[in-house]
């Protein structure tokens, strides 16, 4: 199967993993890397987001939110390519360590 858009964990506590993946759309072609990130800012992000370059550019973050159940889930912000997309599984898919990147567009 040829996906586009998802992030490929190297272990299912996305918290602490590590983890590469693709952003695909008309704008834009980019392999992705993600790298776990600790702050004591609570509003500080989970992982540091860096794009392919020869020096890999940092160019966003992942942060984990809480929906309206409680139940954890992670975004994904570029902001100076005002990208933003929510993670979760694929249709039918259950291995949590293989995430899709949903975009989505902000409200203003």
């Amino acid at each position: 199967m040829n996906i586009t858009n998802y992030i490929q964990f190297d272990g299912d506590n996305l918290e602490t993993a590590k983890g590469a993946g693709l952003i695909s759309t008309i704008e834009r072609d980019m392999d992705i890397k993600v790298v776990p990130f600790e702050s004591d800012n609570e509003r500080a992000p989970t992982h540091r987001v860096y794009a392919k370059s020869p020096r890999g550019i940092e160019v966003g973050g992942l942060w984990k939110k809480e929906n309206q159940d409680g139940k954890p889930y992670y975004t994904l912000s570029i902001r100076k390519l005002r990208y933003n997309a929510n993670l979760g599984l694929f249709p039918d898919q259950d291995d949590a360590d293989l995430q899709a990147i949903i975009e989505w567009e902000p409200r203003d």
